[in-house]
């Protein structure tokens, strides 16, 4: 049990599920997704490196933190993962971060999300069209139900 406020525990939820776990890892996802098809690879070996294997590495994340994971990789994805990552998710995000940190803090962030959430939803409409008409939803549904030893989700 991890001892904590209302204010703390909302706070930090809020943050870790905008600029890291769902809004921050499925961008990330994406941008290399799209930079590898642009480049002219295949978008199924698109998929598979930026989203379906992310779940090994996180996998492995949960199981044994960062530093257990890195003992786990190739020694190419330990190295690419000290010198390239930080190049990637460099001080500019990490100024965004703290950005969206404090809409959040001052209830920016709430009451825009109270304002978008009032009928007729247009704008989450249009956000979540969009989101779904990206190339990755079509390759990695073609994909996924090729597998035939995954649960049918």
């Amino acid at each position: 049990m991890i001892e904590t406020t209302f204010r703390e525990e909302t706070e930090t939820d809020l943050f870790g599920e905008q600029a890291v776990l769902c809004g921050g890892t499925t961008a990330l996802i994406r941008a290399g997704f799209d930079t590898l098809v642009t480049a002219g690879y295949p978008p199924e070996l698109a998929y598979f490196e930026c989203l379906h294997e992310l779940k090994f590495i996180v996998d492995l994340i949960h199981e044994a933190g960062i530093s257990g994971m890195r003992k786990l990789i190739s020694d190419t994805a330990k190295w690419g993962e000290l010198t390239v990552g930080p190049k990637i998710v460099g001080g500019a995000a990490r100024d965004r971060m703290k950005s969206v940190l404090q809409k959040i803090r001052s209830g920016d962030f709430a009451r825009e999300f109270i304002r978008e959430m009032k009928p007729p939803r247009v704008r989450l409409a249009q956000l979540l069209l969009e989101a779904e008409k990206h190339p990755i939803e079509k390759v990695g549904a073609r994909l996924r139900g090729m597998m035939a030893w995954r649960g049918k989700t």
